[in-house]
C-alpha cells in the first residue's frame, strides 16, 4: 500500500502541472483589441481576425482608453475641445457604460496594478489620480498639453507631452512623485506602451515613427513611414499595434514587420489590448483536479510533468 503523504503530494503536483497547462491556455487565446473613433464617437471591438463591431456608442471624442485588470474599459472623452465639459466613462465587460469621473479635460488615462485611474488633463497640464472609487487627487502638474501614459513594470508613470517644433518630451514619475526626463526634442509624442523586457515604444504622430528606448535610454527607430500615429498598445506576445487617423490599424511584430490588419473609418485615436482574464486558484484547483482523472499518464509526461500518478 502507498504511503498516504507521497500520494496525496503526487496528487498535488498533478493538479499544479494541470493548472499549468490553463494557465498556457488562457495565455494563448486570442487579444481582442479596442479603438476609439473621434467621428461617431464609438468604441470599436476588434477581434484577432480583424473582424469588427462596436463595443460602445455614445461617447464624445473619445481619446485616451486603458483597462483594469477585472477588464472594466476607461474612456477618456475630451469634449474641452468642442467647449464642452470632458469626462472618463467607466464600462464593464458586458458593455454597461456609468461616469467615473466630470468636470475635467481628459486626453489619456492609464491604470495602475492597484485599480488607481490616472488622468492626463490636456489643457490644464495636471496628471490626477482616482482611486477606484472615483476620489481624485493631483499626482503632478506642470505638463504641457500631455497627450499619453503608460506604466513600466515598477509602478513608474510615463508621460508623452508638447506639440510639435521639437517640443514633445517623455517624463518618468514615480510613485513618489519623483520626475526624471527619459526624452526631449520629439515631435508629438501621442502614444505610449512598454513591452516585458522593458524597452519603451513611443508613436510620434508628427514624425510618422514609433520609436523604441531601452530601459538604458538609448533611442532608436523602430518603424517609420506610417501617417497619422495617434494611439499605442502591446499585446501579451510583443506584438504592437498602431491607430492612424486615416484609418488603418496597424500591427508590428517584436521582429519589426508591419502589416494592417483591419481599417476603421471614424478617425481611430486611442487604443487598447483587452486584458486575458486570470484564473482564481480555485478555478486552477478544481480544473486540475477533473483533468487529472480525464488526462493519461502520457499526456503529463509530455509537458514536461515527471511525477507518476
Amino acid at each position: 500500500m502507498k504511503p498516504k503523504k507521497l500520494t496525496q503530494n503526487r496528487l498535488i503536483a498533478g493538479t499544479v502541472c494541470t493548472g499549468a497547462i490553463l494557465l498556457m491556455a488562457a495565455g494563448a487565446r486570442g487579444q481582442n483589441l479596442f479603438v476609439s473613433t473621434l467621428v461617431g464617437d464609438n468604441i470599436v471591438e476588434i477581434a484577432p481576425g480583424g473582424s469588427q463591431s462596436n463595443f460602445a456608442t455614445g461617447m464624445y471624442y473619445p481619446t485616451g482608453i486603458a483597462f483594469n485588470s477585472s477588464g472594466d474599459l476607461f474612456v477618456a472623452n475630451s469634449a474641452l475641445d468642442a467647449g464642452l465639459a470632458g469626462n472618463i466613462t467607466e464600462i464593464t465587460p458586458n458593455g454597461t457604460p456609468s461616469t467615473f469621473a466630470s468636470g475635467i479635460d481628459p486626453k489619456a488615462v492609464a491604470v495602475s496594478s492597484s485599480g488607481n485611474v490616472f488622468e492626463a488633463d490636456y489643457h490644464s497640464g495636471f496628471i490626477y489620480e482616482y482611486t477606484p472609487s472615483g476620489v481624485r487627487s493631483t499626482f503632478a502638474a506642470g505638463f504641457a498639453a500631455p497627450e499619453c501614459l503608460t506604466f513600466d513594470s515598477m509602478g513608474d508613470l510615463y508621460v508623452g507631452a508638447g506639440y510639435g517644433n521639437g517640443n514633445g518630451y517623455i517624463t518618468k514619475i514615480a510613485p513618489n512623485g519623483t520626475q526624471t526626463s527619459i526624452a526631449t526634442g520629439l515631435s508629438f509624442p501621442s502614444g505610449l506602451a512598454f513591452n516585458s523586457a522593458g524597452d519603451l515604444f513611443d508613436a510620434d504622430g508628427g514624425d510618422n515613427t514609433i520609436f523604441e528606448f531601452t530601459p538604458g535610454g538609448a533611442k532608436s527607430t523602430f518603424v517609420s513611414g506610417l501617417s497619422g500615429l495617434s494611439g499605442l498598445a502591446i499585446d501579451g506576445t510583443g506584438n504592437l499595434y498602431a491607430t492612424s487617423g486615416s484609418g488603418p490599424i496597424y500591427k508590428i511584430t517584436p521582429g519589426g514587420t508591419e502589416s494592417t490588419i483591419t481599417t476603421i473609418s471614424g478617425n481611430p485615436f486611442g487604443i487598447a489590448v483587452q486584458p486575458v482574464p486570470e484564473p482564481s486558484i480555485f478555478g486552477l484547483f478544481v480544473g486540475g483536479l477533473a483533468s487529472l482523472l480525464m488526462l493519461r499518464r502520457s499526456a503529463f509526461r509530455k509537458i514536461g510533468c515527471g511525477g507518476r500518478i
